[in-house]
């Protein structure tokens, strides 16, 4: 059984008794009398039909929401937050016994309110100012004779970098941060990743695994970049589309941006953005040939033309085997006679060695 299913159940029972206690007030008696079971039954069983209905929008819809909220975000804030609700507990602690003399109902009150609002004071105010106290903790416990060394040479701070979507979707990119390309702290929007959620929860069973697989990238980003992955607030205000904000926070931020979008990559040239195609990379390092050049290949289709055999390197890269129809399904060695760039990738053209079985 789900947690869903049970859940419901659970509610289901309670929002039940709840109806039944509230049809026995409006009988105005617990006795099992008549009149107490038209009010008390019909009560329990509209109320328990609700409690099944809401059952999950009260309990596992924001229990998951949490949770991946929380998944989402840098330790670092976790460990602002959790020491800020510390305090604010402490304080509201401290609070308590003056604010429970008061006459009721405020000293009954006032106790609870003030734990969850100086809860909550806590933790915004660490996380909000989690820069500001490590650099105010750090420049205090400095030692004297460290402040008094010569003071190194000014080196180049790494460049950050905006991810969009449609990259973190992509995937390619976990693996690229992983070989020391980019250099730079790795910013990803807060509305950059509510968008990547939304694809997540879509309806579309292909949509949504587009989303789950962002989400999964993400994770996998977080843990094994040798670079910080860092989800700001940053956002930009009067604009409501999302490639329009990215542009214009790359702008603010003189960054570049990291996608896959083709459009997204024009608007933001148009405005002067700087713009790293995944797709034009992967472009970029692909094995080269050259006429003359033996490649090993397998065939496994017939092309186009008559006699043709089709192949692909490693890479993805299409390779014509002229007279190759007869050698479908086999390895054999082709020897490169001619290699076209084309906008939709490259591909190569060759003949069968003296040599091919």
């Amino acid at each position: 059984m789900t947690a869903d299913r049970i859940f419901r159940v659970i509610l289901f029972f309670i929002f039940g008794l709840i109806g039944w206690y509230v049809g026995t007030l409006i009988a105005g008696t617990n006795d099992l009398t008549l009149n107490t079971l038209k009010w008390a039954v019909p009560g329990a069983l509209i109320f328990a039909v609700i409690g099944a209905i809401v059952a999950p929008y009260l309990t596992t819809k924001p229990a998951r929401s949490v949770r991946r909220t929380i998944r989402q975000l840098p330790v670092q804030q976790l460990a602002y937050g959790g020491v800020g609700l510390i305090i604010g507990l402490i304080i509201a602690a401290l609070l308590a016994l003056p604010l429970s003399k008061l006459p009721a109902p405020f000293g009954n009150v006032l106790p609870a309110i003030g734990a969850v609002v100086f809860g909550y004071l806590g933790i915004t105010v660490m996380v909000l100012r989690a820069d500001d106290i490590t650099n105010m903790l750090g420049g205090r416990f400095q030692s004297k004779s460290t402040a008094d060394k010569e003071e190194p040479k000014p080196e180049a701070e790494p460049q950050s970098v905006l991810l969009d979507s449609s990259v973190i979707i992509d995937g390619r990119i976990a693996d690229i941060s992983q070989t020391g390309f980019i250099t730079g702290p790795m910013l990803i929007p807060r509305f950059v990743l509510n968008e990547v959620q939304y694809i997540a929860d879509s309806s579309d069973s292909l949509r949504r695994n587009r989303g789950r697989r962002g989400l999964d990238m993400l994770g996998k980003l977080q843990r094994d970049s040798v670079v910080p992955v860092i989800i700001t607030d940053m956002d930009v205000k009067n604009v409501r589309q999302v490639d329009d904000k990215l542009v214009q926070l790359a702008k603010q931020l003189n960054c570049p941006v990291i996608t896959n979008d083709f459009n997204l990559n024009q608007v933001a040239q148009l405005q002067g953005v700087r713009v790293l195609n995944i797709n034009a990379l992967a472009n970029a390092v692909k094995v080269l040939v050259l006429p003359g050049e033996s490649i090993r290949v397998r065939v496994i289709d017939e092309g186009k033309e008559y006699g043709q055999g089709v192949g692909y390197l490693d890479d993805g890269t299409m390779v014509v085997v002229e007279n190759g129809h007869r050698y479908i399904d086999k390895e054999i060695d082709v020897q490169v006679t001619k290699v076209l760039q084309t906008s939709a990738g490259r591909m190569i053209f060759g003949m069968p060695t003296n040599n091919s079985n």
